[in-house]
């Protein structure tokens, strides 16, 4: 007896064994939450919360209470008669329909499964990260012969754990409230992968995040998990438009779950709008005409994004001096979002709006992504000290510190300053945004657009010089003081020439000059763009000269100490 037991204990040894040889992060993460405690918290949450949902559905079913009416007849949602009377069946019931009242517990169910997940996942993945950094055990889990890929993946799967179990206790009563409403299964799945794709989306995000604001002390989960809810809240209720901002919005999995509702046979008036996915289009392409290539498009793009986010989860998470992105990266990183965005740029009709306005929304779109450009190539100040070292060290003729394969470092190299590469990636954006206005119709006056853009490219390379000489600066709390000085760039000189009542039309030349050019777009002469482009080409070449000078010290600086130690 003695010996089977121990057998018994053997074989659950080794089986446990081989869940942790797959994937030993996961299983540590696993297994410092399945306390029996917590799964019996989980699992009570998701029965109860089931439960509940069931119970309000049921008592939200019509009453028999003709005698209350002077004409002995109710009328209720859930009734099929005329102006949804009810009506009774032969056993004096009231005929209900069940499909209608099977689809709103189905949409019930799917929308606070989406914020649970997405909401609670994040917040838990950036404190876990943020707990680990300050107790010092991610350092230690950094030296793990374990590639950062199964570390990471291993995060993903293990600290979410008990969310995961909340949704799987409630997949039976999902797949059941769905086929009942007429759901096609197949339309059920392919909500689940788009539930999963978002979530693997998002949690990848979480982790580059967390990695990435580890200085904000404690408050990133909190502010993680606080901007994911308020995406979701916006985007549930926002109809499709055909703007550039679809492609922000197709983000949000709640477009799969109004497709997989409008697949139902019920009439249902979703409480979320789902108007316009007909009309739903990129670079032309219907995608809106059914489910299946909406939903397919969706996948793709949770595809293709994770793919950019793991790249920088690769790079920052051994070394966290390390830029998010390599040069390289970034310039097709450019051009996938430029295409995606033109895509959804090109259309106007019935529901889209016009290309002005496209263009407007293509350009904020343009700023946040280089403003996160700036933030994910630019080095940090010991970063930029090795390579200044390394450069005055290859000094071999009179040219001097700036000589000898300069571009190539420029262009390439880890540490080296990001204003050229910054200038690429705008290139890049300018040439494929300029063919777009070019070849656009009349609508869209081809060269006041094409001026507001290259003002934005001098100002976007002005602000990224600022933040590579703020790097370079030796304080603490660098990239907090970097991040405020970029907020205060962009924030306080049109508050200020709002309180100076210098509207755009009044006084078009100072608004060229600050992070919203385009709204004096209508207003500025030819010889106003002339005047701020000028400008701020002067800016930017007498900052690079300031940027110059500081990486010349903090070259010899380095080189002179590194003798002294020889």
């Amino acid at each position: 007896m003695t010996k089977y037991k121990f057998r018994g204990k053997m074989m659950k040894l080794n089986w446990l064994d081989r869940i942790g040889d797959v994937n030993p992060q996961m299983w540590r993460e696993i297994k410092g939450r399945c306390k029996p405690r917590n799964l019996i918290i989980a699992t009570s949450i998701s029965l109860l919360g089931q439960f509940l949902i069931l119970m309000m559905a049921m008592g939200g079913l019509p009453t028999d209470d003709r005698y209350l009416s002077p004409d002995g007849k109710v009328f209720h949602r859930y009734c099929t008669g005329v102006y949804q009377e009810c009506l009774p069946d032969g056993r004096g019931n009231f005929v209900i329909n069940w499909q209608l009242w099977w689809i709103e517990i189905f949409q019930i169910l799917s929308v606070i499964g989406i914020f649970v997940l997405l909401v609670a996942g994040t917040y838990m993945l950036i404190n876990d990260l943020a707990k680990e950094e300050k107790t010092g055990t991610l350092n230690f889990i950094r030296l793990s012969p374990r590639t950062s890929q199964s570390i990471l993946l291993g995060k993903i799967l293990g600290v979410p754990f008990l969310l995961y179990l909340f949704a799987i206790l409630a997949l039976p009563l999902h797949f059941w409230a769905g086929i009942s409403a007429g759901i096609p299964l197949m339309g059920i799945l392919f909500y689940w992968a788009a539930i999963v794709g978002s979530c693997f989306l998002f949690f990848s995000a979480s982790l580059l995040f967390g990695l990435f604001s580890s200085g904000f002390s404690g408050f990133q989960p909190w502010l993680g998990s606080g901007l994911v809810l308020m995406f979701l809240w916006i985007t549930c209720a926002i109809p499709i438009t055909i703007t550039p901002t679809d492609w922000i919005i197709i983000f949000s999995p709640f477009r799969a779950l109004l497709y997989v509702v409008d697949a139902s046979p019920v009439d249902n008036s979703f409480s979320f709008s789902y108007l316009n996915l007909d009309s739903w289009q990129w670079f032309y392409l219907p995608l809106g005409s059914n489910a299946v290539t909406a939903i397919s498009f969706l996948l793709f793009n949770y595809a293709l994004w994770s793919y950019w986010i793991w790249q920088g989860l690769q790079r920052r998470f051994h070394n966290p001096s390390k830029t998010i992105l390599s040069k390289g990266q970034s310039y097709l990183l450019v051009v996938c979002i430029e295409v995606m965005t033109v895509g959804f740029a090109l259309q106007t009709g019935r529901w889209s709006s016009s290309l002005e306005n496209n263009f407007y929304a293509v350009l904020i779109l343009n700023q946040v992504l280089f403003l996160s450009l700036i933030a994910a190539l630019s080095p940090q100040r010991q970063a930029l000290q090795d390579w200044a070292r390394y450069r005055q060290e290859r000094i071999t003729n009179p040219w001097g510190f700036w000589s000898r394969d300069l571009i190539k470092d420029l262009l390439w190299a880890e540490k080296s300053p990001a204003i050229l590469a910054m200038a690429i990636n705008l290139v890049l954006s300018f040439v494929i945004l300029s063919v777009w206005i070019v070849l656009s119709p009349s609508e869209l006056n081809s060269m006041p657009t094409l001026a507001i853009l290259a003002i934005t490219m001098t100002l976007t390379l002005i602000y990224a010089t600022i933040l590579q000489l703020m790097l370079l600066k030796r304080v603490k709390r660098q990239m907090q003081w970097a991040a405020g000085a970029m907020i205060a760039l962009i924030v306080l000189p049109p508050i200020f020439l709002g309180v100076l009542s210098l509207s755009p039309d009044r006084a078009p030349l100072f608004w060229l000059f600050t992070a919203f050019p385009a709204a004096a777009m209508k207003d500025a002469s030819v010889e106003s763009f002339f005047a701020a482009f000028v400008s701020q080409l002067g800016i930017f070449a007498l900052l690079n000269q300031q940027l110059n000078r500081q990486l010349k010290l903090a070259g010899e600086s380095a080189t002179k100490a590194l003798l002294k130690s020889m």
